[in-house]
């Protein structure tokens, strides 16, 4: 047997080899992850523009199954072992990475809202604070998930629908419910009203389909499945705009809703009895309740330029197709503007120019962002940043850049700069955009690892097993040799009876627990219940297991392929109880260390402001200094580098402070701004190398997570020769 020896020394050496790789890919990840969200920050995308996800870090454990089911790139990425917002202005409101957190460890909140005038006061119910019987569904909300607005214009209807039936029964030529409005959230409020025979009325300036009806043709819409009322759900992730509005006029048609189309909203007034007059281009409408379900798109915003009023500017690009082997000039940076952008450069002849008033992309999706980069980077799109249209002639464009005007050939022009929201009209309804008149939001706190139901579940059982065992405590404390010359032993030795039962729910909470795997992986559709009552359950089903098992083994673990199992599963359910705390808690200080970073680059980046101009040549050279001293060696894929990088970093410091003192003052700039642009400037490289050093403690326990995953492994192959033994030969743990 002497290749035993060499054989351990190859797994080992592999095993070593393989964690230092994955190791340093990791690394190297981390590295451009962090990298991405300080240009996240540079740029302003860090900051959600309504919803985004908060994540608790004391619960959250590092999976990425939360990256994984974000169906929009970059929102949120692993850094440090735990989930982290890198652009949180890409989030929407999907909630899918809510949904799919094993742990409960993220909950979608709003950002901060206080002083935005933009949105409207409604309640939880989204009725008007200040009008009874008013409701907002919704993009005019703020939310722009199609899933959403039909979720609340459901909503909606049933309010609606179940006040009608606490009051008395009234007729007349009064209705129930008017929608104004006929996008996702109107039809859904119909839907929904007539699923209730609620007397309702949709009217509609437009066409069916709201602002999703101007969508560009052939655009991808949704991204997960939807619930529509008296139709059912629409299982698909994405449909093209086509598809969407041919289903929702289908089921328009089938149930008869009545529509009013080419009726625009003018007024909207309450009288004393609390019906509303709904006075519209086509008339006036009596209603008890109305449901505003408008979007925000409003009236496109002019550039208000010379030439502006020419046939060849329009707002809107609904068919690409037209403008082949034209030049077209496209004015916006906003998803809307890219996607215009891409779909004209993609056909054959088409010449695009894009042009934007700021110096980069701005909050849109990270699929546009790639796309439009590579399409500039072929040649297909010629952007023209930091410009702004000065007049539009007959054939030609000014555009007003950093070097001077600069006239752009085009035989169109399409200028997608955004919409003015129909706010006023709305404030004339009655619905306040006062941020005193919202509810407060309340800030997410951090709640604890999220497992004590399961523990209480186990600590339930692990109860009534320790009264079972007192109660048989003469034949569990017996002696192995005299156990069958007990009277109980029929009863629960492992072969017969209670032991037997013991034994076989000891498998079956293992199979479960196993369970858990198949339910967390991607690969196999197994959808059924939530993530986290998963994690619950594998928790509780693998304390339970040992317990199951041990009552199985009559609290004896012997030399057998029964008791190696309970060993095995002894030393699993130490490893995961372990590392669930591990995973909690050094990754949350990482984190935390690069939160108080942030905050001493911010301030150091505000020294802008507060020094009014002055010395930037200084201001600039310390930040550079300190960036460079906080990226040697902490992101570097060599563990040695890493090492003297720490061991060094307090004489580098020194050096360089000593150096950028003497530098400043010789520039002439006062002591004091000097010694506190350094204090702060020791500040940030004292914090950066403590996040260093949490990373490094985590990457050496991150084999506790591999450790627990081999003696899994191992425990399910010692539990498959115990059962096929027991099985052949009719012996369970060798107690008899």
């Amino acid at each position: 047997m002497s290749w035993i020896g060499p054989l351990i020394l190859v797994c080992a050496l592999a095993l070593v080899v393989s964690a230092a790789l994955v190791r340093r890919a990791e690394l190297a990840r981390m590295a451009l992850s962090v990298r991405d969200r300080e240009e996240a920050r540079s740029r302003g995308s860090h900051d959600a523009r309504l919803q985004h996800p908060h994540v608790d870090l004391t619960r959250c454990m590092g999976c990425g199954l939360c990256v994984s089911a974000c169906p929009e790139e970059g929102v949120l990425d692993v850094i440090h072992g735990q989930a982290r917002v890198v652009h949180g202005a890409r989030c929407v409101g999907h909630g899918r990475c809510a949904e799919d957190c094993p742990v409960d460890a993220i909950a979608i909140t709003l950002g901060d809202v206080s002083e935005r005038t933009d949105l409207p006061a409604i309640a939880d119910n989204f009725e008007a604070i200040n009008m009874e019987g008013l409701f907002l569904a919704g993009e005019v909300t703020g939310f722009a998930l199609v899933r959403t607005a039909i979720a609340q214009g459901t909503a909606v209807a049933r309010e609606v629908a179940r006040r009608r039936a606490d009051s008395a029964a009234e007729g007349g030529s009064i209705l129930d419910l008017l929608v104004v409005g006929t996008g996702p959230a109107g039809l859904a409020c119909s839907l929904s009203a007539l699923e209730h025979g609620l007397d309702c009325l949709a009217i509609e300036q437009d066409t069916l389909g709201g602002t999703v009806a101007h969508y560009p043709r052939q655009k991808l819409v949704m991204s997960q499945p939807i619930e529509l009322p008296l139709h059912g759900k629409l299982s698909r992730t994405t449909y093209l705009k086509e598809e969407l509005i041919e289903i929702w006029g289908h089921v328009a048609r089938e149930h008869s809703l009545p529509i009013a189309t080419g009726e625009r909203l003018e007024s909207i007034a309450q009288q004393g009895d609390g019906t509303f007059v709904v006075q519209t281009t086509a008339g006036q409408h009596l209603a008890r309740n109305v449901c505003l379900a408008l979007g925000r798109r409003g009236t496109p915003r002019r550039l208000g330029v010379p030439g502006e009023s020419l046939s060849k500017v329009t707002y809107n690009l609904i068919d690409a197709q037209a403008f082949q082997g034209q030049s077209v000039l496209v004015v916006g940076g906003g998803d809307s503007a890219i996607e215009a952008a891409l779909g004209l450069a993609s056909q054959p002849g088409a010449r695009v120019t894009l042009s934007y008033r700021k110096h980069a992309f701005f909050r849109i999706k990270a699929r546009n962002e790639a796309r439009v980069i590579e399409a500039i980077a072929n040649g297909a799109i010629d952007v023209r940043f930091e410009s702004e249209v000065e007049s539009i002639e007959l054939d030609t464009a000014v555009l007003a850049t950093k070097d001077g005007p600069v006239r752009i050939a085009n035989d169109h022009v399409i200028i997608l700069a955004g919409g003015i929201p129909p706010f006023s009209l709305l404030e004339k309804c009655g619905i306040s955009f006062d941020p005193a008149d919202r509810k407060a939001v309340a800030a997410p706190t951090e709640s604890g690892s999220g497992i004590v139901k399961a523990l209480v579940w186990a600590l339930a059982l692990a109860a009534l097993i320790l009264v079972w065992s007192l109660w048989h405590g003469n034949y569990y404390n017996a002696p192995s040799h005299l156990r069958s010359e007990h009277p109980d032993h029929g009863m629960l030795r492992p072969s017969h009876r209670l032991g037997l039962a013991a034994g076989i729910a000891a498998t079956v909470a293992v199979l479960a627990n196993l369970a858990y795997l198949l339910r967390r992986s991607r690969r196999i559709p197994l959808s059924v219940g939530s993530l986290r009552h998963w994690m619950t359950l594998h928790v509780a089903t693998g304390i339970a297991g040992f317990l199951f098992a041990m009552v199985h083994g009559g609290f004896q673990v012997r030399d057998t392929a029964g008791g190696h199992a309970i060993m095995a599963m002894g030393v699993l359910i130490t490893t995961g109880a372990i590392g669930r705390y591990l995973y909690a808690f050094i990754p949350r200080a990482a984190n935390g260390r690069e939160l108080a970073l942030e905050e001493v680059q911010a301030r150091l980046a505000g020294l802008d402001g507060e020094w009014d101009g002055d010395h930037p040549e200084f201001r600039h050279r310390v930040r550079g200094e300190v960036a460079r001293l906080i990226a040697e060696g902490h992101w570097s894929r060599s563990l040695q580098r890493r090492l003297l990088a720490a061991l060094t970093s307090q004489r580098r410091l020194r050096e360089a402070v000593k150096n950028m003192r003497a530098e400043g003052l010789a520039a002439g700039v006062p002591a004091h701004r000097v010694d506190n642009v350094l204090h702060l400037a020791h500040r940030a490289h004292r914090t950066a190398l403590a996040a260093a050093r949490y990373e490094e403690l985590r990457g050496m326990l991150s084999g506790w997570r591999y450790l627990h995953r081999w003696v899994a492994l191992l425990f399910v192959l010692v539990l498959g020769i115990h059962v096929v033994t027991a099985l052949r030969f009719g012996s369970f743990g060798g107690i008899e």
